[in-house]
């Protein structure tokens, strides 16, 4: 199945479960993507460099709110639902879950 998609997510941060999407594009060649994280959290931020790796997604990115720090983020698409984990600074290390939309 394809990794292109939007995805419906839920990321666990220590204020909260914090719903938002996951939009994804991949490049032609397969080896990278593009796309749009947005939560109320973040607001919507745009993927420029996303990385792909067989099923996982891997990408990295700076954000203004709630405060200045670079995110980063390693994810598994599995059919039509995905797992795995962000790093947002000072927030630490936190779960993410979502189904395509």
């Amino acid at each position: 199945m394809s990794l292109a998609g939007t995805f419906d997510c839920t990321l666990k941060t220590p204020l909260g479960a914090k719903s938002g999407s996951l939009v994804v594009v991949p490049s032609p060649d397969g080896e990278s993507f593009s796309g749009t994280l947005s939560n109320a959290m973040l607001g919507t931020v745009e993927i420029a460099h996303g990385t792909i790796d067989g099923d996982m997604l891997l990408c990295s990115f700076d954000v203004a709110q709630p405060t200045r720090m670079t995110v980063s983020c390693e994810i598994i698409v599995d059919g039509d639902s995905l797992n795995g984990f962000v790093k947002a600074g000072m927030f630490g290390t936190m779960k993410l879950t979502g189904t395509r939309a």
